[in-house]
């Protein structure tokens, strides 16, 4: 899968999440540094917006954070995990950041943005 910048270069920072055993993974990363998870529905005209947005924006916050991307059509079981792990309730698209194995920030639809999830990670001490 292909998550591209605006100069049609893959965001290779994003990671791909296609296994519920990831999740235990980057909660365990958390300790270490925050961790967030896009939620996406590609069907979803409000997901495509806001996947370019963060796409476009990436650069200014890449290094403060590990970016984690799940096609929620092609992984619902995945996404009911996170759902499960996190309780925070599904909704599409999301944005959930754990630190510290624990969930500091989440939000959804059109309050998705890189400005976020900055304040979000700013916030934390």
């Amino acid at each position: 899968m292909g998550l591209f910048d605006r100069q049609n270069k893959l965001v290779k920072s994003w990671i791909s999440v296609t296994e519920e055993s990831q999740i235990d993974q980057l909660i365990k990363a958390s300790y270490d540094k925050p961790q967030v998870i896009f939620k996406d529905s590609v069907s979803c005209g409000i997901s495509v917006g806001v996947k370019s947005r963060l796409v476009n924006d990436w650069a200014n916050l890449s290094e403060e954070v590990d970016f984690h991307y799940l096609d929620l059509l092609s992984y619902r079981s995945v996404s009911n995990y996170i759902a499960q792990v996190s309780q925070v309730i599904h909704q599409s698209p999301q944005i959930i950041i754990f630190h510290r194995g624990t969930v500091v920030a989440n939000t959804s639809h059109h309050a998705i943005n890189v400005n976020f999830i900055r304040d979000a990670v700013a916030g934390i001490s």
